[in-house]
């Protein structure tokens, strides 16, 4: 709920534009026979406003759906104190006396105070306007003792926030939790969070260490969060504001920075907070506390008092997000019971019980399980990849300020748009109207057929229209847009008007173009490391499985008569079957190194040297030196990729039995140098005969801006070397030398 307006690339035309649009959907989808309809005022007024915060934009979309199930033509005003800008006593009144005036001659018939703050508005108010109007409230926190005996006609829905439920959740799923960190900032909006959660935790400060976070600056709080100590939660409230002074949108950038800088789970207030690596809680829905005012609101337009109305409760819910509690191994099991688990993975029993059958299954099964993962592995990338980028497509276009939005009156064939159609299409002017066929014109011939064509389909449907397309400008321009829109039909079905948005996603369609190329000349080498990984599994763990299923065989059919004899049978085809499992793991761990993503750069670098060593008997020297604590994660996988694919070359090729591996972090960048002693080889004619494998390795250190160097001649060995720029925050902190 409590995400406060942080200036992006928003600007006050556009808030408007949207309020006002949202006003005008609910008079279009409330007019149909409007005539013979009463007209009832609905004032909404909230802490923050809609495109300030997504929070109070859930709570008021929740309340405009209720209301258009009353039987009334509504007329819906909607003001905001806009406290992340306006939090002082001289801004209240000038609102106050701004909002007199606005509505002397309009008195509304009901209003809905959505925020604590709103709420206390209201009932600080001594005008006759609105003491004698009926209040609805929600998304309101703590006692309203005062507001309920302050001679308003009041009723609503109370918010429930529950810290000290989500604390004994954190505690039992990490019993030896010691310290509690409690993150907040220092913005108006952000008092009444920090307030809640440290009345609840008081009971517990002779029992955990608890520090406050909450008068710091971003970065400031980010190091601190990255250097934690162990047993550690943290807890997140709000932070709308920083002690610089620097406003954030709460669940869209704050939360994010917070989860992503933490080095201990990060517990949330509600459900707008559970996204980029939070945990979770006991969180309050503000989109149901928002649908539950809007039925109380129909219900007071209808004839009932306030006062007969009991105020309701805020519907809590534990959720958790099952991603963030596999990366903190957190065991479902320990959650309470009616939990809802988001983006829940299943463990490794749930999926393969059934083929866990026997030492001789388990082997095979695991081999053709190697195979899956690569396919499914190879999906969910374009999956999560396709999923990012049309995420990103909206997000970018409306902080870059450019959308359009239009009304089209199907009947007269008319298109009234509104918005940044300089940017999207060359219009000068921010409205412009005119019939459907100067829309049509626009489209790029190539796209028409699709864009009529989903047109239809939304018309015939009834479902929501989206489409993306191209539209060439007047000055010769073409641009890519999305659009989304919805069709309106009179009582007997006819479609009416049609409403909606477009946003420029030429951006991102540029991008697009580049990530394909990029995607389709690494095809080739992705495919050839499955015929590699498809070669090792048939040629030598398939075999060695072949012959001991053979040996099974004839120790079924020739058993030895002494028991001494069986034991020693046994003992030796568990000792092959240990040996097979450990190549299929190593096959495993060359695909995945989970050390990289837990430990860090330097841990993975070190093992995968040791594994090395224990399984190809070679003698390899390492050492790093110098290297932060932190390093991008694009970073880190491109180095231990490239040592990967180098030590491989050297192990398999080359015939060297002696290698030195450094890797050093230095002023500005990172360093990792790989030498062998082995029979060398000619790099150009290498590369010239499709050396993917040296292909790769400079595709990957190019795309984070690195440079790679091969120098090798036959007989004399080979050494490579990366050097990868560093942002000036990683160099903050270095690691001691580390020697194996």
């Amino acid at each position: 709920m409590r995400d406060p307006y942080c200036p992006v690339k928003y600007d006050e035309c556009c808030s408007s534009t949207l309020l006002e649009l949202l006003c005008f959907l609910l008079v279009v989808v409330s007019g149909a026979g409007a005539q013979l309809r009463q007209t009832r005022r609905v004032l909404l007024i909230n802490d923050l406003g809609m495109v300030s915060s997504p929070g109070f934009a859930e709570v008021d979309q929740a309340i405009f759906s209720a209301l258009q199930n009353s039987p009334y033509q509504i007329e819906l005003y909607h003001e905001s104190l806009q406290l992340t800008f306006f939090g002082d006593e001289a801004a209240r009144l000038d609102f106050r006396k701004s909002l007199m005036r606005k509505y002397s001659q309009r008195k509304p018939d009901l209003i809905i105070a959505a925020g604590s703050a709103s709420l206390r508005f209201v009932a600080e108010s001594h005008e006759t306007m609105i003491r004698d109007t009926p209040v609805v409230f929600c998304a309101v926190l703590g006692d309203i003792s005062d507001e309920l005996n302050s001679g308003l006609h009041v009723t609503g829905v109370l918010g429930r926030l529950q810290p000290e439920e989500t604390l004994k959740t954190a505690l039992h799923l990490l019993p030896g939790t010691k310290h509690v960190v409690v993150v907040g900032g220092m913005g108006k909006f952000d008092e009444d969070w920090e307030r809640i959660a440290k009345q609840a935790f008081q009971k517990y400060e002779s029992q955990l260490d608890f520090t406050y976070l909450t008068d710091l600056t971003m970065p400031v709080l980010l190091e601190r969060l990255r250097n934690l100590p162990s047993n550690t939660v943290v807890y997140h409230t709000s932070i709308a504001q920083d002690a610089a002074g620097r406003r954030f949108i709460d669940s869209a950038q704050s939360v994010p920075l917070v989860a992503n800088a933490s080095n201990a789970p990060v517990f949330v207030m509600d459900d707008v907070d559970l996204r980029a690596g939070t945990v979770g809680g006991s969180l309050v829905n503000w989109a149901d506390d928002g649908r539950v005012a809007g039925d109380i609101a129909a219900r007071i337009l209808n004839g009932e008092r306030p006062e007969d109305i009991p105020i309701m409760r805020s519907h809590n819910v534990y959720m958790f997000d099952g991603r963030t509690l596999k990366r903190w191994g957190l065991k479902e099991s320990n959650l309470p019971p009616g939990s809802v688990i988001l983006n829940r993975q299943a463990t490794f029993w749930e999926s393969y019980k059934w083929y866990v059958v026997g030492g001789i299954s388990l082997i095979l099964l695991e081999a053709f399980l190697i195979f899956a993962l690569l396919v499914q592995r190879g999906r969910r990338q374009n999956a999560e990849t396709t999923l990012a980028i049309t995420n990103d497509r909206f997000r970018t276009a409306i902080e870059a300020g450019r959308f359009v939005g239009w009304d089209f009156n199907v009947q007269a064939g008319q298109n009234h748009w509104f918005g940044d159609l300089p940017a999207m299409f060359g219009i000068p002017s921010e409205t412009y109207s005119a019939d459907v066929d100067e829309f049509r014109k626009r489209i790029h011939a190539a796209d028409f057929d699709a864009v009529a064509q989903a047109m239809e389909k939304a018309k015939q449907t009834r479902e929501p229209y989206v489409a993306e397309f191209r539209v060439a400008r007047e000055d010769g321009e073409v641009r890519w847009i999305m659009a989304q829109g919805k069709f309106h039909y009179s009582s007997d079905g006819i479609p009416e008007r049609m409403l909606g948005l477009a946003v420029d996603i030429t951006e991102r369609k540029l991008a697009e173009q580049a990530l394909a190329d990029m995607s389709r000349r690494l095809i080739q080498a992705q495919e050839q490391e499955r015929v590699r990984i498809a070669r090792e599994l048939h040629d030598d763990i398939n075999q060695r499985i072949s012959t001991l299923a053979i040996d099974l065989n004839g120790l079924g059919q020739h058993p030895p008569e002494s028991a001494a004899g069986l034991k020693s049978c046994f003992d030796e085809m568990a000792l092959r079957l240990s040996d097979i499992s450990g190549e299929l793991q190593a096959i495993s761990h060359r695909l995945h190194s989970s050390k990289l993503e837990y430990l860090g750069l330097v841990a993975a670098c070190k093992g995968y040297c040791k594994e090395a060593v224990e399984h190809k008997n070679v003698n390899i020297e390492f050492r790093a030196d110098g290297i932060p604590s932190a390093v991008p994660q694009d970073v880190s996988l491109t180095i231990f990729r490239v040592l990967q694919e180098s030590l491989q070359n050297a192990i398999r090729h080359s015939g060297a039995q002696h290698l030195t591996v450094q890797l050093r972090g230095l002023s500005g960048e990172l360093q990792l140098i790989v030498q062998d002693d082995g029979v060398g080889f000619d790099v150009e004619r290498a590369i010239g005969n499709n050396g993917i494998g040296l292909i790769g390795m400079r595709e990957r250190v190019s795309l984070v801006k690195g440079a790679i160097s091969i120098t090798s001649q036959p007989g004399a060995g080979t050494e490579i070397g990366v050097r990868v720029p560093m942002p000036a925050t990683s160099q903050s902190r270095k690691t001691e030398p580390n020697v194996p």
